[in-house]
């Protein structure tokens, strides 16, 4: 998860906190996150079940979700997950057409040490309550080799699932089979090339896919289950930028970070109607004419002083990185 420069990252997005706009809790939809167990929320997805929630769930953990309350932050459901081995890194989270929610067990640290991760799926409660569930655990292997990821996504009408790796040189799509099997492994192959990525998530009708990092989103057009046009969206800042989903309607992004009483921050998508799924939206992100609104609501978050802040503080910590690197 953490590197050398994850961390510098960290620190820089530290720098602009203080000049960043303040967000009350509820404007605009967004909230923090109150429940203290929950210090590493490193993957959100918006319940379609329970519109409003947001499934999370921390990377270094046991085997359960938390539901959480996108008008209050409270959770109001921790759901245990039956059937499945002891996690290693979870770092996704999706919602599938089929009702059912999917977890990537996916993160590795060292870029290559494990030969395989793992997928597990369990139907999305019809009650909001502590409880546990059954759950299928799929093994994934890649075509070329294993790598570390944090991203996973679930596509709302093939329910085919992608997984985006992570890489500070930049990263690859890989598509997963047609169904996930528990028969054997199931082998994602590569099928586009990708900015460094910590977490994405596909627009509700599936014509967009948007994936985010430390410093940026993207929002990509999607036909015919290949990567289209890219469309570079406004994220917010954040101490540790981890996650990204769209509202259950498709009108906003929530973007998610880690650390106890972390944010979750909505910006809303201008000109976006509900979408049907399997739908077609005109003004869908990396279409042609929708740009996300900063948190205030205005057409942007490109504040002056705050981007004088952010190349100020990038050119000083990278300075003082390379000169550690060559002292070292």
């Amino acid at each position: 998860m953490r590197s050398l420069r994850t961390t510098l990252g960290a620190a820089l997005a530290a720098v602009v906190l203080s000049a960043a706009p303040a967000m009350a809790e509820g404007e605009d939809g967004g909230f923090t996150v109150k429940d203290p167990r929950i210090t590493e929320s490193s993957g959100l997805a918006a319940s379609r079940a329970h519109p409003g929630v947001y499934w999370t769930h921390n990377d270094q953990d046991g085997p359960r979700v938390f539901a959480v309350d996108g008008r209050t932050g409270e959770t109001v459901a921790t759901v245990t997950l039956r059937g499945v081995g002891t996690p290693r890194d979870m770092e996704a989270i999706s919602v599938g057409a089929d009702g059912h929610v999917y977890v990537g067990d996916i993160g590795d640290n060292l870029d290559g040490s494990w030969k395989h991760v793992w997928i597990y799926r369990f139907p999305e409660p019809k009650q909001l309550r502590d409880q546990s569930v059954a759950a299928t655990q799929y093994t994934v292997t890649y075509a070329d080799g294993p790598r570390n990821a944090e991203a996973l996504m679930v596509h709302p009408t093939t329910g085919r699932v992608y997984i985006a790796s992570k890489n500070e040189d930049g990263g690859g799509l890989y598509e997963g089979p047609a169904r996930l099997s528990t028969g054997g492994p199931n082998v994602f192959r590569r099928i586009g090339e990708v900015p460094w990525v910590t977490d994405g998530a596909f627009s509700p009708d599936g014509d967009a896919l948007v994936l985010r990092g430390y410093f940026s989103a993207r929002a990509y057009a999607w036909k015919d289950g290949r990567l289209g046009a890219e469309k570079r969206l406004n994220a917010p800042i954040q101490r540790q930028s981890e996650s990204v989903t769209y509202t259950v309607d498709g009108s906003a992004l929530m973007f998610g970070s880690e650390g106890t009483g972390s944010e979750v921050v909505r910006v809303p998508l201008e000109g976006e109607s509900r979408p049907a799924p399997g739908g077609s939206s005109p003004s869908a992100p990396g279409g042609g004419g929708a740009s996300p609104a900063g948190p205030g609501g205005g057409a942007g978050t490109g504040d002056a002083t705050v981007g004088a802040l952010v190349l100020a503080g990038v050119a000083a910590l990278v300075l003082l990185w390379r000169r550690a690197r060559r002292r070292g």
